[in-house]
């Protein structure tokens, strides 16, 4: 695993391009984002996608969600009725991930049998300037293996995930709370997971 200690305001350059490397040829990374720390890999490297399903000891087709850097670009990989859009466009770029009908540009290895997809866009200096340098979106996924409880310890994670991982972003201690999941893929957003970011008033459970 490479290692690198990573500025969380003025992100390394250098640095960037070395995860953003390790991405395009089908490795993992652990990234920092504006709630914990992430797994990720290219959303299109099937067998990078693979072995994050493996390591975190999910069933295919659930439970993995990707970043990306805008609405804009969301609307390539979800449809977004006018009432989602409104809601997102208050909570974006924030801690939040949102369900949503999937497009035919979403990899079938990440789709359920309703069709519909996790996606965030994070407020996060490090996962914007990643992103932009990549082009593609990136899987995230919390760095826990499936009976750890989500930690900010670097070491932690590193124990965890060193025989697994390619490149390691520290930006130093990282959050606890995971993102506050929304399903917008209905009429009715409905509130899926309390997490960091705050609920909208829209929303029911």
């Amino acid at each position: 695993m490479e290692y690198f200690e990573i500025h969380p305001e003025n992100p390394q350059e250098r640095f960037i391009k070395k995860a953003s490397a390790c991405l395009r040829d089908g490795g993992l990374i652990i990234y920092p984002t504006d709630t914990v720390y992430g797994l990720g890999c290219d959303l299109y490297n099937k067998k990078a996608v693979e072995k994050i399903y493996q390591i975190k000891g999910f069933k295919k087709r659930a439970y993995l969600s990707f970043i990306c850097p805008d609405l804009k670009e969301i609307a390539q990989y979800a449809r977004v009725s006018t009432p989602a859009y409104k809601i997102m466009r208050h909570l974006t770029p924030g801690p939040f991930t949102f369900i949503l009908p999937a497009t035919r540009q979403v990899p079938k290895i990440l789709l359920e049998k309703k069709k519909t997809v996790g996606i965030r866009v994070p407020d996060d200096k490090i996962c914007q300037l990643l992103l932009a340098d990549f082009g593609n979106p990136i899987i995230s996924t919390s760095a826990r293996l499936a009976d750890q409880e989500y930690t900010n310890d670097i070491h932690e994670i590193i124990d965890a995930f060193e025989p697994h991982v390619d490149v390691l972003l520290d930006s130093g201690p990282g959050g606890l709370e995971p993102s506050t999941i929304i399903d917008l893929s209905t009429d009715e957003p409905l509130l899926i997971r309390r997490g960091k970011g705050p609920v909208h008033t829209v929303l029911v459970e």
